[in-house]
């Protein structure tokens, strides 16, 4: 190592030059020993006084879908689970709905089983439920699908039991088919009421009259016919115009007379 010359005598010696710290430029280093830090991006440095510029950002809010796009998305107003289909069968049972039977409400054979019956009902019922349109916004489609499940439920009610529904089968085939369409409270108290008729037409309204009416019958069904005609007066005494009564005394007498005669001209000497 060579020393450094010597200064002139009298001059001030000139002040070494600042030492710098060995340890400086090892300082950057320890920054990107940080594990699980990302680096910072590399590349040019920006003029000292200025803001850097930041990278674009993929917008958050989702882009506006086109007007095609809005058009095809389905409206509440068409019912869930509802197909095209199956609006259309609606609107069509229900534009007919006082025309169809119950069998053509249960979409069924006059001739389907009790089975055939429940299942339709369960099948319809669930289809057309009230309760699955409640947040329907259409009233129109509501008011359809009320008519509709609440004659399903009528059809069931009726069809389910089978002295009703041989007599509806009946009804519904005969020549008053549009008067018969509906099984109504109305309508099984009419029936009742003109069963009951018939019944007082045939045996009596009167307690004694039926009494005497219906021993007659034994006796005539015996061939005791001055017994039969005893017990036909008896119960006209009841009820002077009962038609059933007069008629089967006309009957009797007629059935007696005849007799009558076939056993006066079996004693006659030929």
């Amino acid at each position: 190592m060579s020393l450094p010359a010597l200064a002139p005598a009298g001059a001030t010696p000139p002040r070494p030059p600042p030492a710098v710290p060995s340890v400086a430029p090892a300082v950057p280093s320890i920054a990107p020993a940080v594990p699980g830090v990302a680096p910072l991006a590399t590349g040019p440095r920006a003029p000292s006084g200025t803001v850097p510029s930041i990278p674009s950002v993929a917008p958050i809010v989702p882009p506006i879908p086109p007007a095609a796009a809005m058009a095809a998305t389905p409206s509440r107003s068409t019912g869930p689970d509802l197909d095209a289909q199956q609006l259309a069968d609606l609107e069509a049972r229900c534009s007919r709905l006082d025309q169809l039977d119950y069998f053509e409400v249960l979409m069924l054979e006059k001739t389907a089983t009790p089975a055939d019956i429940k299942r339709a009902f369960y099948r319809e019922s669930r289809t057309y439920h009230p309760d699955r349109f409640f947040q329907v916004d259409s009233k129109e489609l509501k008011e359809r699908i009320n008519d509709l499940y609440k004659r399903v439920t009528e059809a069931y009610y009726v069809l389910r039991d089978d002295s009703k529904r041989k007599k509806y089968v009946t009804d519904v085939t005969g020549p008053e088919r549009a008067q018969k369409l509906r099984f109504t409270e109305a309508s099984e108290a009419e029936t009742k009421a003109a069963a009951k008729k018939e019944q007082e037409e045939q045996i009596g309204t009167h307690p004694k009259g039926r009494q005497f009416f219906q021993q007659a019958q034994r006796d005539a069904d015996a061939g005791n016919w001055a017994a039969a005609e005893r017990n036909l007066k008896m119960a006209l005494t009841y009820e002077p115009a009962n038609a059933r009564y007069k008629e089967r005394l006309a009957e009797v007498q007629k059935q007696s007379q005849d007799e009558s005669r076939d056993k006066g001209g079996s004693f006659k000497i030929r």
